[in-house]
């Protein structure tokens, strides 16, 4: 169960939100996510609660005020193969979105099944 938080400006439309998040989803779900598994949340932020370095590591050209930071919490086991066909995916049909995939920030947090409870307090998978 991959929990997606993106954390934008507080400018970003909820139709531009919107995108992100489905290009997000039918990445996932093209590396093997159930369509079903669904589960995002958008932490919409003021300008100066969003504080990042406009060129790390090596950016060409400055961030600006669409950068969007995608985190996605899974379970571990995910091969670095899978990650980077995630990425290239998700890259490419934000890029087909008009996306500026220079402003996207993705970061993989893998936790154990036994620390899911997806509902009543049970630990399915333990």
């Amino acid at each position: 169960m991959p929990l997606v938080t993106l954390t934008v400006q507080q400018s970003r439309s909820l139709a531009w939100r919107t995108s992100v998040l489905d290009a997000v989803h039918a990445a996932l779900v093209a590396s093997g996510v159930p369509q079903a598994d669904l589960f995002q949340r958008v932490l919409a932020l003021a300008p100066e609660d969003l504080r990042f370095d406009p060129r790390y590591p090596d950016l060409a050209r400055d961030r600006d005020d669409s950068f969007v930071i995608v985190e996605i919490l899974w379970s571990v086991g995910r091969s670095l193969k899978v990650r980077r066909k995630l990425l290239g995916d998700l890259m490419a049909d934000l890029a087909a979105r008009g996306v500026d995939t220079e402003q996207v920030m993705v970061c993989f947090k893998e936790t154990t099944w036994e620390n899911w409870s997806f509902a009543g307090g049970r630990v399915a998978h333990a």
